[in-house]
């Protein structure tokens, strides 16, 4: 029997320890910070704030690039000969990432590609389905484990509200921005992503805690979310009361297991601080 090897991108914010206890193998993005190139998940979140605060300039973002995906890959085959790979990435829309792994595999045998049409907690979801599925049955065959996985892909709902606008306007990631109208009127989006795309679909006018909860309760009044798990992000800069106010509602709401997700460098560079969100899986 083939071992089966899941593969994903550090844009997933997939917590160390789930990636460590499943074998998940995390390749990084990028983080361009004062004309120096960083790896995401070697550079502290807290030294991007800081560096907004001295200069008033957001660092940008760029992908895994093709060479970085072979070698990602090469590695992986030979620490696991005849292995699996089937790899669920970032976003295709938002991100070259995924254009460039499926140049890196063009010569590679027994990699699958699932574009997963989300990011961060949302892309996360996706991942933790795979593994559950993986785990569950661990004879599958890879085909017929990728027709499951990329089944779920257009079942996996983000929703999240940026800490700060600023963050979010230099990243240039949400295409429908304007529609927002002025900050100075403490508007803040709600981002989703529909067909991949990073879209705002909703206004929220308040403080950060208001919005927390009236994101969350709309949320799971839009979407029949699969009770077993929920994942809630932050960046960090988030009021812990709020985290707090988010455990209770997610109980209330039958919950059974809620996992927080810390926003790494890549996303925490288009989010800005005290941002959260909520993804999961329809059922």
């Amino acid at each position: 029997m083939r071992r089966i090897i899941l593969t994903t991108e550090s844009g997933a914010d997939l917590p160390v320890e789930l990636a460590e206890k499943h074998n998940i193998q995390v390749v990084p993005m990028h983080v361009i910070m004062d004309g120096q190139d960083y790896l995401d998940g070697s550079l502290p979140v807290t030294d991007i704030y800081d560096y907004y605060e001295r200069t008033k300039k957001i660092p940008s973002t760029t992908s895994t690039n093709s060479h970085e995906y072979l070698e990602f890959f090469t590695k992986i085959k030979i620490e696991y000969p005849d292995c699996t790979i089937i790899h669920i990435g970032y976003t295709s829309k938002a991100s070259s990432s995924f254009q460039n792994a499926i140049i890196a595999t063009e010569e590679l045998n027994d990699i699958f590609l699932i574009d997963a049409l989300n990011v961060t907690g949302g892309l996360t979801a996706i991942v933790m389905y795979a593994v559950n599925l993986l785990e569950n049955d661990p004879s599958i065959d890879p085909v017929r484990l990728v027709e499951k996985i990329e089944s779920i892909v257009p079942k996996s709902r983000l929703a999240f509200v940026p800490g700060s606008l600023d963050f979010l306007r230099a990243g240039g990631r949400v295409s429908n921005l304007a529609y927002l109208g002025g900050a100075l009127l403490k508007i803040k989006p709600r981002i989703e992503l529909v067909d991949g795309h990073l879209v705002s679909t909703k206004k929220y006018r308040g403080n950060m805690e208001a919005i927390s909860e009236k994101l969350m309760q709309e949320y799971l009044n839009q979407y029949n979310i699969n009770r077993e798990q929920l994942f809630l992000l932050y960046s960090i800069g988030l009021d812990e009361k709020i985290k707090q106010r988010m455990d209770v509602v997610a109980k209330e709401a039958g919950f059974e297991n809620v996992k927080w997700i810390e926003a790494g460098a890549m996303i925490s560079t288009h989010a800005g601080p005290g941002g959260v969100g909520i993804a999961g899986l329809e059922v």
